[in-house]
């Protein structure tokens, strides 16, 4: 355990570090956090050395990915699923446009400047520019109290939803590695699979948790609702995995499921769910973040991977411009909606490591070239939103 419990007291205290330093610059704090893993990877270059292994360790690698399945868990318990049903066309129009056509310019990139790789690593390099951080952007609205503005509500709308295909998208790229088949059957395969997962996880779930947990509450002990939450967000995951899908997938399903509990009847007056989780997640997401910077070679982007990674900063830029162009309605800033939808925060780096757990002959899909090009993809496209945002929405008219 010592090696272990070392490498937790260092990569916490990093994130730690690191998040509250991008705070202190009106940054979101995933970007401290992969920047110290990052400064982290880079001791070895300094002659430092001793903490190569926490980037390999298996037990500290499983806490991570914990870290991840609460993470989906907690977007899936604040998103109301009334609001995906609401959205206008314009939402679904642009989150449509917004997941294909940077997935596409991705897979161009890749397939131009990886000539010997795999077509699946340019697949998935387009799939990790495909959805959008939509916790970045709603931050921003809620700072200008542009939440309720139109440009708002189809940023929003449509991020949500690009957030569930991303998911799909996602399950679509495991199965297609993992099964080696044929593209056009696995992707009808798991993409019904995803979806009937979903579907029934949402039927089922939604009429069976509010009894399930009003009969908990009867309960005597401590933490008895927390417990039967947790429950359902690993179980949720594990029947994901057992089906195929990425457990990530299961976990939003479940707090899109417990979303619908009557939590104001069951936990005493001002309590929320989402907060009985918060010290677990403040503990482990941060952990995926710094694990992930300290994954990133920097002596990776020398040559190639720089101009690739230049190629996926533009592919990610372009691709949401498109998608104010679905806007439906007249008088809404078009440029404002496609800037909105440009960070990738959190959801690329999620899937930049998945891409590096998958096997594609022996070998990960995603090598050191091509995660450090996505980490600068990520880095870019969330520090340079925020501002852009602020100034777009700030203009008059």
């Amino acid at each position: 355990m010592g090696p272990v419990l070392l490498a937790l007291v260092v990569l916490l205290a990093a994130a730690r570090v690191g998040g509250s330093a991008a705070e202190r610059f009106r940054q979101p704090a995933v970007l401290g956090e992969l920047a110290a893993g990052i400064l982290l990877g880079a001791l070895p270059l300094a002659g430092l050395h001793g903490l190569e292994y926490a980037a390999r360790d298996e037990v500290v690698g499983a806490i991570a990915e914990l870290g991840v399945i609460f993470l989906l868990f907690e977007v899936g318990l604040s998103t109301r699923l009334a609001d995906l049903l609401k959205v206008g066309p314009s939402a679904l129009l642009v989150a449509v446009v917004g997941m294909a056509v940077p997935m596409a310019l991705g897979y161009g990139a890749g397939q131009l400047l990886l000539p010997g790789r795999h077509p699946f690593v340019s697949l998935f390099l387009g799939a990790t520019l495909c959805a959008t951080s939509v916790g970045i952007t709603a931050r921003v609205l809620k700072d200008m109290g542009r939440v309720g503005s139109v440009e708002g509500q189809i940023i929003l709308g449509a991020a949500v939803i690009d957030d569930v295909l991303g998911l799909l998208v996602l399950a679509v790229m495991v199965g297609l590695v993992e099964g080696q088949g044929a593209p056009l059957p696995t992707l009808g395969l798991v993409g019904g699979k995803a979806v009937a997962f979903l579907a029934l996880a949402l039927v089922v779930g939604r009429w069976a948790a509010p009894r399930l947990f009003r009969g908990a509450s009867r309960m005597h002990g401590k933490g008895v609702l927390f417990t039967a939450a947790l429950v359902a967000c690993l179980g949720l995951s594990w029947l994901a995995e057992v089906a195929g899908l990425a457990p990530i997938v299961g976990a939003f399903a479940a707090g899109l499921v417990l979303e619908g509990v009557p939590w104001d009847e069951l936990l005493p007056e001002g309590d929320r769910i989402e907060d009985l989780f918060l010290p677990l997640s403040t503990a482990t997401v941060p952990l995926f973040f710094v694990r992930m910077g300290l994954q990133v070679d920097l002596r990776a982007l020398a040559g190639g991977p720089v101009l690739l990674a230049l190629a996926l900063i533009l592919a990610a830029f372009l691709g949401k411009q498109a998608c104010g162009l679905a806007v439906l309605q007249r008088g809404v800033d078009r440029l404002a909606v496609g800037i909105g939808m440009v960070p990738r925060g959190e959801v690329g780096l999620i899937f930049a490591g998945i891409g590096m757990s998958l096997k594609l002959g022996g070998a990960p899909l995603l090598g050191p070239g091509e995660l450090a090009a996505v980490v600068a993809m990520v880095l870019v496209t969330t520090m340079v939103t925020p501002p852009l945002l602020r100034w777009r929405l700030a203009r008059p008219g």
